[in-house]
């Protein structure tokens, strides 16, 4: 069959539709945001089972490009696309881990974090980033004039722009906010070769910046207000039903900054509901750090009003974004979903990284703002201890591994570090170490029916 999608404003009232492989980033009739829409019609001539069966039998293949997390939907993803023009790193596929003991900790069995930093560049932006940068070389092999791509980052995107780019020998270009990301997001656009540029700003200044300069030039745009990075990144919301044998679990939870992972998670569940693939929604929460919550302010005011905020320094950083260019994307999906908005302060976030940690995890500060919102919510009772529940992990830990190591020598300002867990220096004395591992593993064996009291 012939599958077709295209670009749409995302303006009911407006719903000028464009071509796919069209340079154009907002509607050029109302400006409004567009978003990527399918022939649904066509795909719903092939039953839900059928469907199910081909996406479990591409997902983890050698048979290019179908073994991707991304590419094995192909036809709900970017059917018009030629597979010799897909730049994939077989993203996706990433661990649903049942977080079985952090769970039975704070009482809910059934708990699950979607690891999404077990990816190529260690996030969920490779997601999206494959389906932009394969659009791009197919423009560019069609004889589109476009030199470079770009993008504003905290991060992440541009660790998954500059490796996607590299492997398609295509110039990048990077604008990050000086001093504001760690040295290992920092070193991964300079190790693939990227133009970057360390910017006397914040994200938001960043932001700006980056859309100027498309606007005023050929290079294209990679930032999430360009659709297509939502197409990669819905998979997330497909490949967790398929990976729970096509049910739906009950609550997920996401870390939302520039809010474009919030409406692509709702886009996959709408898109596989549409076609009788599940039979019901989720609920999605929305977990934003306090120093960068607009999306969260908004909320509390019944979505009435938005004001944009001066992000503050967070130890989330991919996520300190005081203007998302999502937010209206954002807030449709919400309303959709029976959505939840809540925030962690920077001590909440740190130690709730830190307590999953303590069980086997290693978690980005992002995942961290999303457990201290699971907790807070579990709290409440707004979570019932008998949900199914995802926390989606954003991030790999190891971009964060000093900011850990100073949570743990209680170095990181305003933070106790409630569960700090600092080498213990000995002299060379094999007398004094049997002494100290017998006293320390002893309590541990103390506290341990404490514990389980508790739970």
């Amino acid at each position: 069959m012939t599958y077709r999608c295209w670009f749409q404003c995302i303006d009911p009232a407006c719903g000028e539709k464009y071509d796919i492989f069209e340079v154009i980033y907002r509607c050029r009739r109302c400006n409004e945001l567009l978003e990527v829409v399918h022939d649904e019609e066509q795909l719903a001539k092939t039953s839900p089972e059928t469907w199910k069966g081909l996406f479990d039998e591409r997902l983890g293949s050698t048979h290019w490009p179908y073994g991707s997390g991304v590419w094995c939907r192909k036809e709900m993803v970017l059917p018009l696309l030629s597979d010799e023009n897909v730049v994939s790193m077989y993203e996706g596929g990433s661990n649903l881990l049942w977080a079985e003991r952090f769970g039975r900790e704070i009482g809910v069995e059934d708990l699950w974090v979607k690891q999404c930093g077990n990816s190529h560049t260690g996030s969920f932006k490779d997601l999206g980033m494959t389906v932009l940068v394969s659009v791009v070389k197919q423009m560019r092999s069609q004889g589109q004039d476009i030199p470079a791509v770009a993008c504003a980052s905290t991060g992440d995107t541009s660790a998954a722009l500059a490796a996607y780019c590299a492997a398609a020998a295509i110039p990048a270009v990077v604008l990050l906010p000086r001093n504001k990301v760690s040295l290992a997001q920092l070193v991964q656009p300079i190790s693939n070769g990227a133009i970057v540029l360390s910017l006397d700003t914040d994200f938001d200044g960043c932001m700006a910046t980056v859309q100027d300069l498309t606007q005023r030039e050929n290079i294209y745009l990679a930032n999430s207000m360009n659709s297509l990075r939502i197409e990669g990144q819905k998979t997330v919301a497909m490949e967790i039903v398929q990976q729970f044998d096509w049910k739906v679990p009950d609550t997920v939870i996401i870390p939302g900054g520039n809010l474009g992972n919030v409406s692509a998670l709702g886009k996959g569940f709408l898109l596989l509901e549409n076609l009788g693939m599940i039979d019901r929604r989720p609920r999605i929460v929305v977990a934003q750090a306090e120093h960068a919550n607009p999306l969260y302010r908004a909320y509390k005011n019944g979505f009435r009003e938005f004001t944009p905020v001066a992000a503050q320094p967070t130890l989330a950083s991919a996520i300190q974004i005081g203007n998302p260019v999502s937010y209206k994307k954002a807030v449709r999906t919400l309303q959709e979903f029976n959505g939840v908005v809540e925030q962690a302060t920077e001590e909440e976030l740190a130690d709730a990284s830190a307590k999953a940690d303590l069980t086997g995890m290693f978690n980005c500060p992002h995942t961290g703002v999303a457990l201290a919102v699971l907790l807070k919510l579990l709290s409440r009772g707004e979570i019932r201890r008998d949900e199914r529940v995802v926390v989606i992990s954003t991030a790999h830990g190891l971009k964060f591994a000093d900011q850990k190591a100073l949570y743990h020598q209680k170095k990181l300002p305003g933070i106790r570090g409630s569960y700090a867990n600092a080498p213990i220096e000995l002299p060379n004395d094999p007398r004094q170490v049997r002494e100290t591992l017998r006293r320390i593993i002893g309590n541990k064996k103390d506290a341990a029916p404490v514990a389980a009291e508790n739970r």
